[in-house]
């Protein structure tokens, strides 16, 4: 079997970047007409084919995703669901997904993944957030089109879809309020991912139209800023009269060292979630959540790269995803 030619191969036979020949191949701009008749040329003498052609739908493309590994965890987690739902919204549209999970040390020594170094898809979907720097050197050396899914980046101009955490956060706060609490703590470690800020924010944005004072004890630290997170979480003194949790795992480890230390949910502390994901049995009481809709952020994220590989110009911006509140037992 004849070896299957690569955007490389290319490149190295005319003496330019992978990202030159990706441009040329997909009709972006920034090369040259002359080159890129070279390219097209070479490309064709060599047999190369675009992932996709080869099963002869114009319209069927190969969608890679990829997940830092610190996000993907021993149990069924709210990445492995979401990514699930990106297979079934692509498959609506006669096309492929392909994962890889990323290691700490390739994001860190910046190894670029393994998909895009073998030219086995037409479009990346960076899902959960990675580090700035990361992403920069895929952009540089990398012409695939590309959308983040449950995080952007400030220095990164990019279409990302996101669930609404900010006002997510700031519903929950206030349903928490409207219940009589005051006294109201957050779980998440600040600046360690964009969302758990934006829930942050919106946690500070409910308490402070309700003139109620932010009490630095009472924002909990849940992980490191490597996103790893911590087995138990450590309290202050003084509780708070209710938590809200930046996700329905941390939520789940703080009723459980709640529970070791006698304090009983929500008889004596409330505690609410984020996400209306949790692995079964992880939980000792139905968590009160906001609910993120899945499925819009897997059907959003695929059009949109759907659309940048039919060549469709749009304005590069946060496309938020509304979910709802849900009330249970433990708030």
């Amino acid at each position: 079997m004849a070896k299957k030619v690569k955007m490389s191969d290319i490149a190295e036979r005319l003496g330019v970047s992978v990202v030159t020949v990706s441009k040329a191949l997909s009709g972006q701009k920034g090369v040259s007409e002359e080159v890129k008749n070279k390219i097209i040329r070479l490309a064709e003498e060599l047999g190369y084919e675009k992932p996709g052609e080869s099963r002869g739908s114009s319209k069927s493309y190969n969608i890679g995703v990829v997940v830092p590994e610190g996000y993907i965890t021993k149990y069924e987690t709210f990445y492995w669901e979401l990514y699930q739902a990106i297979n079934t919204s692509a498959a609506r549209e006669n096309s492929f997904v392909m994962l890889e999970i990323i290691s700490g040390d390739d994001e860190y020594a910046g190894n670029p993944p393994k998909l895009l170094r073998e030219s086995k898809i037409d479009a990346l979907i960076i899902m959960g957030g990675m580090r700035t720097e990361y992403i920069k050197m895929i952009r540089a050396h990398y012409a695939t089109p590309t959308v983040f899914l449950d995080f952007y980046d400030a220095e990164i101009q990019e279409d990302s879809v996101i669930s609404n955490s900010f006002y997510g956060s700031y519903a929950m706060t206030n349903y928490l309020l409207g219940k009589g609490y005051k006294k109201i703590g957050y779980v998440g470690t600040v600046l360690s991912t964009k969302s758990i800020t934006d829930r942050y924010l919106g946690y500070v944005k409910a308490l402070m139209e309700s003139g109620i004072d932010i009490r630095k004890d009472w924002v909990i630290n849940d992980r490191n800023m490597d996103r790893v997170m911590y087995n138990e979480i450590e309290f202050p003194d003084e509780l708070p009269e209710a938590f809200v949790c930046n996700c329905d795992m941390t939520a789940s480890k703080v009723i459980e060292s709640l529970s070791k230390k006698g304090i009983s949910v929500p008889k004596d502390v409330a505690v609410t979630g984020f996400d209306d994901f949790l692995h079964p049995g992880l939980c000792i009481i139905p968590l009160t959540t906001y609910a993120v809709n899945m499925d819009g952020l897997a059907d959003s994220a695929v059009r949109n790269v759907l659309k940048k590989l039919s060549g469709i110009e749009t304005n590069k911006g946060i496309h938020l995803i509304e979910g709802r509140l849900i009330s249970r037992e433990s708030g």
